[in-house]
């Protein structure tokens, strides 16, 4: 399994062949770092390949034959988080819980709202506020920045997380994915914290992570 630059691309060959995504597109990646990654998928892979062990290459083929021939759905379905943004509907009690929502959300909030030129409607409650129209257009101008590799990860990652700002502040480089966790899970660790932990609860969000974890390394690379 070798990677091969031609031009401003990279492919990705076995056996001297181009590999192709399910739709028989030829896989490109958009830099050397992301293809050797996908290379990396294949050599690890053996002689049975399988899907489920091979995430980054997963991405790489939907950003191929699904985002890229139906760019804008996806912008418009990604942008569309921001409407109700994790970080944008806070507890109305115990005042505990709130004021940790405010330490750790409210710090994402105020660095979109300084990043984009924006400003957030914060709800106390799960009573659906919309967002000022300027705010959802400037968070739709910045999904619309994104490559389709990108955009593949942000689709993913927007419905593991709920939170299109999360998903901006990996996208940038803000911070990483692992830092970011323990805010996004803020809700599950304070229930935690009062009743203990549930076993299958533990191993639901295991699994979210593990996805979490891709998603995020491949909006990381695509970069």
């Amino acid at each position: 399994m070798t990677v091969e630059q031609r031009g401003e691309y990279y492919s990705i060959l076995l056996d001297e062949r181009d590999v192709k995504t399910p739709m028989r597109a030829e896989l490109v990646l958009p830099n050397a770092k992301l293809a050797e990654a996908v290379a990396q998928e294949w050599r690890d892979v053996g002689e049975k390949i399988d899907p489920a062990a091979m995430p980054i290459t997963g991405f790489a083929n939907a950003a191929l034959d699904r985002v890229a021939p139906d760019r804008q759905s996806f912008i418009d379905a990604v942008a569309a988080f921001g409407e109700s943004d994790l970080f944008c509907y806070r507890a109305e009690n115990p005042q505990k819980l709130v004021d940790r929502q405010e330490v750790s959300w409210g710090k994402w909030l105020k660095w979109a709202e300084q990043k984009y030129s924006l400003k957030f409607a914060v709800v106390s409650g799960i009573i659906h506020k919309p967002q000022p129209e300027p705010t959802l257009a400037a968070l739709k101008e910045a999904v619309a920045d994104m490559s389709d590799h990108q955009l593949a990860a942000a689709s993913k990652l927007t419905h593991l997380t709920g939170s299109l700002v999360a998903v901006l502040a990996l996208a940038e480089g803000e911070v990483g994915a692992e830092t970011l966790w323990p805010d996004l899970i803020l809700d599950e660790l304070w229930q935690e914290e009062q009743w203990g932990a549930d076993q299958f609860a533990l191993k639901n969000r295991n699994d979210r992570e593990a996805e979490y974890l891709e998603a995020a390394r491949v909006m990381v690379l695509a970069n």
